[in-house]
């Protein structure tokens, strides 16, 4: 009878071991390889549920500035785009319920409601230098991913496992007043 109280009780500990590695539980910005479940990147989040991807376009040569809400069930909202030229590729008026702003020689959508699970992003070679801005602190997408590396990005929560087996960004930016 004893000894079966002894497998009982490794039997508990070796289910709650395991459950802590594989049980999701911090909400992080994920950069995975696209079409693939390897995650090259994490950032997790808190209360700062507010995140924006800042690049130069590669045929104007200004810079882009895409800003995101996360949303409660962890959908990505981007609700404001600051640019600095309406030439190719980027817009030249706002669409149905968002507004078009001028303002100090930059171009703005504002109340932008554009939800995604997830979306792709090809980090630049050359000229684009993504990064992602998080808390005022800015982090090069060049540091941790490969650049001309198609990602994926997403909200989700991660399992010890993954929050090992990842690149944790935090602490690799600078501050955007040092940018």
């Amino acid at each position: 009878m004893l000894a079966r109280k002894k497998y009982l009780y490794l039997f508990v500990i070796v289910i709650f071991t395991i459950s802590i590695f594989m049980v999701p539980f911090k909400k992080s910005i994920v950069c995975k390889k696209m079409h693939s479940k390897e995650i090259l990147a994490f950032m997790p989040v808190q209360k700062e549920q507010t995140f924006q991807i800042q690049y130069t376009h590669s045929i104007h040569l200004s810079e882009v500035k895409e800003s995101y809400k996360i949303l409660k069930n962890n959908d990505i909202r981007q609700y404001e785009l600051m640019y600095d030229d309406t030439s190719i590729g980027m817009p030249s008026e706002a669409e149905e319920g968002e507004v078009f702003i001028q303002k100090n020689g930059h171009y703005y959508i504002k109340n932008m409601k554009r939800d995604f699970r997830k979306f792709n992003l090809s980090t630049g070679q050359v000229v684009a230098n993504h990064r992602l801005i998080y808390k005022n602190k800015i982090y090069p997408f060049k540091n941790f991913i490969k650049p001309g590396t198609i990602i994926t990005i997403e909200v989700k929560k991660l399992s010890l496992l993954q929050l090992l087996k990842g690149v944790n960004i935090v602490g690799k930016g600078t501050t955007t007043d040092d940018f």
